[in-house]
């Protein structure tokens, strides 16, 4: 992720791998993207299965997915006020890229 609005002025203008590094290019989005491909969940899961990580980490990146347009937010019908996160048409396509690295990290890590 660009750290300055001058970098993603300069990096991002006509590079989409820039562009995309910036919306998922760190380790705490890439995981919340991998977790959201198996399943739907909703923010306590995520934080479960990301122990370690800062609930205001977990948050910010989400919030960062969801302006990127890679995630959204569902209400759950049976348990108001509670939501959960999925991934919509545009952060499912992330798949071979998620599935590329976990290979990647399987064959030389």
């Amino acid at each position: 992720m660009l750290r300055t609005n001058r970098q993603r002025k300069i990096l991002c203008r006509s590079c989409p791998v820039a562009q995309t590094a910036d919306i998922v290019g760190d380790s705490v989005s890439l995981l919340i993207l991998r977790d959201l491909l198996e399943k739907p969940r909703g923010f306590t899961e995520l934080e479960l299965a990301l122990e370690g990580v800062s609930s205001r980490t977990i948050c910010a990146k989400v919030k960062r997915l969801m302006q990127g347009g890679l995630v959204t937010r569902v209400p759950k019908t049976k348990f108001y006020p509670r939501v959960d996160y999925r991934l919509t048409h545009k952060g499912r396509a992330l798949r071979p890229v998620i599935e590329a690295m976990r290979a990647y990290g399987k064959k030389y890590l």
